[in-house]
């Protein structure tokens, strides 16, 4: 093993606790940390990176626990400055609530020294203690987005958003984690199915708090969301955005096919066009999405993408939106022009104006799309000129 190793695995286990004001429970989970060190002869550091305008510091390195202080706020920066510090074979991670019991580190350890990469406790398979867990959370927020995460990436979690967790160092670095906010549970895991990790759940105990809880139900529940479809964009966002949209038309078709629309069927095809309108823009915005994943390294260019994202394809999307609404302005001429030939009288071409409504509509948003879309490629297209 060369200098840089032995720098790199000073310790064969590093714990990091992220901690804003917790002064109450930072003391009691040093000590259960230590005494999992102690009776089970494990070289270990603790990393506390504390963010707090309380005692949670002065408490920690008065216990010898070594502290950070995170540059930028967040639950994930907080974990990415602590990864940068810690220098175990073995990363465990976890909340300094006391809400996970840390004299359970070596169940999450025995896996890893066994030849898993990525260890998770699983409080679903534990045992979650009255009042730790609020119902919102415990039957509808965390099962959702488990199964999301389950149904996306074609795992089998049973608990995609434990904090509780153990990972080795090699497999680590191979995750190149980079969200800031509670979104970072997510990218944890969804980077390890991704990278074909071996992960393994082991069942634990989850308590109460002693102090409020710091999360934000919806807002922490919107990252996490966030972040899964930005990951899968196209299943979840493009392919339903292109039902709606076949919807449409085939509403819109049939009946501007039989001639003008009659008032008792005009509401159904108002209703295709924006089935229509709405699912195109779905479908371009999952295009987006897809390409802000790329750029960000989450995932790699293929298939329909690949076309979309060349530039010069894009400046093709550009003329076909001006041409579009172009058809739009069109149809609403004959409209104006049948309107002098009757008098300027009682006009009966709603339909009509409807549809041209809807090229007009989606010219625009085609536009507007490669627009967006060449802006967000600007620097790899100037990377590779």
């Amino acid at each position: 093993m060369d200098s840089r190793s032995e720098i790199r695995y000073r310790y064969a286990v590093s714990v990091i606790l992220p901690a804003l004001n917790e002064e109450l429970t930072i003391g009691e989970c040093i000590r259960k940390i230590q005494t999992v060190f102690h009776d089970n002869t494990i070289d270990g550091e603790i990393i506390v990176a504390d963010s707090s305008t309380d005692r949670t510091a002065e408490i920690a390195q008065s216990l010898g626990a070594i502290v950070i202080r995170p540059e930028k706020p967040g639950y994930g920066n907080a974990y990415l400055a602590g990864f940068a510090h810690a220098k175990g074979r073995y990363i465990v991670i976890g909340d300094a609530d006391n809400t996970y019991d840390f004299s359970d580190i070596s169940k999450l350890i025995a896996p890893l020294e066994a030849g898993a990469d990525f260890v998770i406790g699983s409080r679903f398979k534990g045992v979650i203690h009255k009042g730790a867990m609020a119902p919102l959370h415990r039957y509808i927020g965390n099962p959702v987005l488990t199964w999301m995460v389950n149904v996306i990436f074609g795992t089998r979690f049973s608990d995609t958003h434990s904090g509780f967790r153990a990972i080795t160092r090699n497999a680590l670095d191979q995750l190149n984690l980079r969200t800031g906010g509670m979104e970072f549970a997510s990218e944890m895991l969804v980077m390890a199915a991704k990278e074909q990790l071996t992960i393994v759940e082991v069942p634990i105990d989850y308590y109460p708090r002693r102090t409020p809880s710091k999360l934000h139900s919806f807002a922490d529940g919107w990252r996490h969301i966030r972040f899964v479809l930005l990951m899968k964009p196209l299943p979840f966002v493009a392919i339903p955005g292109l039902l709606f949209s076949l919807m449409g038309i085939l509403l819109m078709g049939f009946f501007y096919s039989q001639g003008e629309v009659e008032s008792s069927h005009l509401h159904t095809f108002i209703l295709g066009a924006i089935f229509f309108m709405g699912g195109l823009q779905v479908i371009l915005t999952g295009f987006l999405m897809k390409t802000y994943s790329i750029i960000h390294g989450y995932e790699k260019k293929a298939g329909i993408i690949e076309v979309i994202m060349n530039y010069h394809n894009l400046e093709k999307f550009i003329l076909a939106g001006i041409l579009l609404s172009l058809a739009g302005i069109i149809f609403g001429i004959n409209i104006f022009i049948h309107w002098i030939t009757i008098n300027f009288g009682v006009l009966s071409q709603i339909s009509t104006a409807i549809i041209s409504l809807v090229l007009i509509t989606t010219g625009i948003q085609v536009f507007l799309f490669a627009v967006f879309q060449s802006m967000m490629l600007l620097n790899e297209n100037n990377g590779h000129a």
